[in-house]
C-alpha cells in the first residue's frame, strides 16, 4: 500500500534546512549588513548580543550567525526544555542544557564547556531580558572570566539595520572598569524598541 505524501516520515535535515532559509530570506529583505570584523582568531568566546529589546532579536540573531558563519555557536537554556520535539529542536539549533539544581552554579557548568571543547562560541544576552534594565547582568563577565576566554561584544543597530561586531575584551579583574567600557560600546546602538535599548546607561554610568 502506497502512503499518501504528507503521511511519509520528514528527514530530520528538512526543518533545518527551512529555518536556514527563513534565516537567509530575513537577512536580505531586511537588507541587513554586517559592520566590523568577525575575530576568527578566537576559537573560545563568550558573545554578548544586545540591545535585547523586541522577539525580532531572535531571527536577527540566527540570521547574523549564519552570515557569519558561525552556526557552530550556541546558547545555554534550562535542561527540563531539551525533551521530546523542543528538545530536539533546541539542539539543532544550538541550544545547551544546564542544570539549574546542579551542585554546580550555571557559571562553573559554561566554564566547564569551554574547558572540554576545542571550539566553543557561546552567546548571550547581558540585558537577561526584553524590558528596559538598569545595568546588564554579569554572569557573562564572570563565565569568560573564570573560562579564560575574551568577551566579543555585538550590536544589533535597528537604526542602520547593521550588526555591528566590536572587539574582544579581556577580563581584567577590574569588573567595574571593564563594564563601562561594555555599556559604551551598546549605548550608541538603537534597538528595534528604542524606549528600552541601553543608551541610557552610558548617561549613568559618567
Amino acid at each position: 500500500q502506497t502512503l499518501s505524501p504528507i503521511f511519509l516520515p520528514v528527514p530530520k535535515q528538512v526543518p533545518c534546512l527551512m529555518l536556514r532559509l527563513i534565516w537567509k530570506l530575513y537577512w536580505r529583505l531586511g537588507n541587513w549588513k554586517i559592520a566590523g570584523d568577525f575575530p576568527y582568531r578566537h576559537k573560545k568566546m563568550v558573545i554578548i548580543i544586545a540591545p535585547h529589546t523586541h522577539w525580532q532579536d531572535l531571527f536577527l540573531g540566527f540570521a547574523a550567525r549564519q552570515q557569519l558563519k558561525i552556526t557552530h555557536a550556541k546558547f545555554l537554556g534550562k535542561k527540563e526544555l531539551f525533551v521530546g520535539p523542543l528538545g530536539w529542536l533546541l539542539h539543532r539549533l544550538g541550544g545547551t542544557p544546564v542544570d539549574r539544581f546542579s551542585k554546580q552554579g550555571m557559571v562553573e557548568q559554561a566554564a566547564a564547556l569551554f574547558a572540554t571543547n576545542e571550539n566553543f562560541l557561546l552567546t548571550m544576552a547581558p540585558e537577561g531580558t526584553r524590558k528596559k534594565v538598569d545595568k546588564l547582568r554579569s554572569g557573562f563577565y564572570h563565565i569568560a572570566k573564570q573560562a579564560q576566554v575574551p568577551i566579543l561584544p555585538v550590536g544589533f543597530d535597528f537604526e542602520n539595520k547593521q550588526v555591528i561586531v566590536g572587539e574582544p575584551l579581556f577580563t581584567t579583574g577590574d569588573e567595574v572598569a571593564d563594564m563601562k567600557k561594555i555599556i559604551a560600546f551598546f549605548s550608541v546602538i538603537k534597538g528595534k524598541k528604542t524606549d528600552r535599548d541601553l543608551r541610557h546607561l552610558n548617561e549613568e554610568n559618567k
